[in-house]
């Protein structure tokens, strides 16, 4: 799984350092990076943003201002050359504080907050989501169905993907599908079947979910299309 995050700083040169830790760190995805308050405030409230780096000094409006001015705020890792600001970031259900320069170690420990933030609010989301059990090296699992990607012929098993990990599971493909709602997973090929929340694109050949390919069978995309636009 990972974080939806922006970078705010006025610095250019500080933009840069920050967005290349971002890229590095593989539980982050870069969506946006910005020199102003506007700017990042139309991606914040347009786009699916979870995390926002954000300077706190900046020209006209500066990060507490953005803040305001939002009605449904993300996380927040504050970033700053001055400590004076560290009491307001409290003020601000802050996740992190990050002082420049800005060690990789330092940035690592702050995202992994981020992360445990995400997971938490996943799991009290969760407390009333669908559910189903599935048995796999002989131990039954409790799966939300809101965190199952794909499934996928495996032989005689079935593989189940989630957001956390892979399941290995004695059944057909058929009697997985039934036990699915079918507004929101659709079989695209004879070995797949998706969870159509999770798809980031597709073609007439493929179904993007992160950096895997899905096929798509050669009548399935007219059905993918009435799927999404139905979901």
């Amino acid at each position: 799984m990972k974080i939806n995050c922006i970078v705010v700083d006025d610095s250019s040169i500080q933009r840069l350092t920050i967005t290349k830790l971002v890229t590095e760190n593989p539980n982050l995805s870069l969506v946006g990076e910005f020199s102003n308050a506007i700017e990042a405030k139309n991606c914040i409230t347009n786009k699916n943003v979870d995390l926002v780096f954000l300077d706190i000094e900046m020209p006209v409006i500066n990060g507490f201002d953005l803040l305001d001015g939002l009605k449904a705020k993300p996380q927040v890792i504050f970033i700053t050359s001055k400590t004076e600001y560290a009491v307001k970031a409290f003020d601000y259900a802050a996740t992190d504080y990050l002082h420049k320069p800005i060690t990789r170690e330092r940035f690592n420990v702050a995202v992994k907050k981020a992360m445990n933030f995400v997971l938490l609010g996943k799991e009290n989301s969760d407390e009333e989501s669908p559910f189903i059990f599935i048995k796999s090296n002989l131990k039954k699992l409790k799966i939300y169905i809101s965190r199952i990607k794909w499934i996928e012929a495996y032989g005689d098993y079935v593989k189940v993907i989630t957001d956390e990990d892979n399941h290995l599971v004695l059944s057909t493909m058929k009697a997985f599908e039934n036990e699915l709602p079918k507004d929101k997973f659709i079989r695209v090929h004879k070995s797949f079947i998706v969870n159509i929340d999770k798809i980031d694109k597709f073609n007439s050949k493929f179904a993007e979910i992160g950096t895997n390919k899905i096929p798509l069978s050669r009548n399935k995309k007219e059905d993918l299309v009435k799927a999404i636009e139905n979901a």
